[in-house]
């Protein structure tokens, strides 16, 4: 009698959204589990706002067409366990902290995404990060220079003000900067990595700082030095996060950014326990799951 085949090893990935570039529910659905995740974290989007946040309304659904929080909650409710579901508002409407605590009080286990015209400092930012720790959910930065919350540089002294708040980094400024010798310039740079950039400094400088693997620029930072991409997953192994915030349908093969993800971090991982810690265990814990 032949022996059952084992579960699959779980993953949890924070970062996903509906509607994401008009793609239906039911291939989002397939995409995830084509993936192999177990636990996904569905991130809406604001309001739709005609205001400098959102860049005229450019920015309206994450600039990806992602749906909101409602959306976001009624599926994650139809499909317990294997959804999650975030909270999120512009972040300058006057009535932001309120929706968002309407969501957090509902279930959200995040504030995100957060992607908007705003200086990551703003005192709009700060009420936000406050809320974040009252809720004891993390909250989660679009980091995009002189586009969605600029001022990298100055993201340290929002993670000494408050230092009950989680925040986890995201996107392409967050991924550049991993590079000692960046310069600001190029969004997706490619070449050797110098270690010690901003984003490696603020890892380790900071506990309550998290850095979220997802999108084009988490995986181009995987991929392009070999060498560092080690080094950077061992020493930072308690601080990634996996995300996948990718927008193809099919969850698989050279087309799919969040599978290719995946298959980087086991590639580089040191060890089997990094890459659990990195696809699993430490979003886990994180959102005491």
């Amino acid at each position: 009698m032949s022996a059952p085949n084992p579960p699959p090893e779980p993953i949890i990935d924070i970062h996903q959204h509906t509607h994401y570039h008009g793609r239906s529910d039911q291939q989002m659905l397939a995409h995830q589990r084509a993936m192999g995740v177990t636990t996904s974290i569905l991130l809406p989007a604001g309001r739709p706002t005609v205001r400098p946040a959102t860049h005229g309304g450019r920015s309206n659904g994450l600039a990806a067409n992602c749906t909101g929080n409602e959306a976001v909650m009624a599926y994650a409710k139809a499909h317990p366990g294997e959804f999650l579901f975030g909270a999120n508002e512009v972040t300058d409407l006057p009535e932001a902290k309120g929706e968002i605590e309407k969501y957090l009080k509902l279930g959200a286990k995040i504030i995100a995404e957060q992607k908007f015209g705003v200086q990551c400092d703003s005192e709009h930012s700060q009420t936000l990060y406050a809320l974040a720790a009252d809720y004891g959910v993390p909250i989660l930065l679009h980091l995009q220079e002189g586009t969605y919350n600029s001022g990298f540089k100055r993201l340290p002294d929002m993670l000494k003000k408050f230092p009950k708040t989680i925040f986890i980094m995201h996107a392409q400024t967050t991924w550049a900067s991993i590079d000692a010798n960046y310069d600001g310039k190029n969004l997706y740079p490619t070449g050797p990595v110098a270690k010690g950039g901003l984003t490696s400094q603020y890892l380790a400088d900071y506990q309550n700082c998290f850095a979220d693997m997802s999108a084009g620029s988490g995986l181009n930072s995987l991929l392009r030095d070999e060498e560092h991409t080690r080094w950077f997953l061992d020493k930072h192994q308690d601080k990634v996060l996996y995300g996948s915030d990718c927008a193809d349908t099919i969850g698989r093969g050279p087309g799919c950014q969040g599978a290719g993800t995946i298959a980087a971090i086991r590639k580089y991982a040191a060890s089997k326990t990094v890459e659990r810690k990195i696809l699993f265990e430490n979003s886990k814990k994180l959102f005491r799951l």
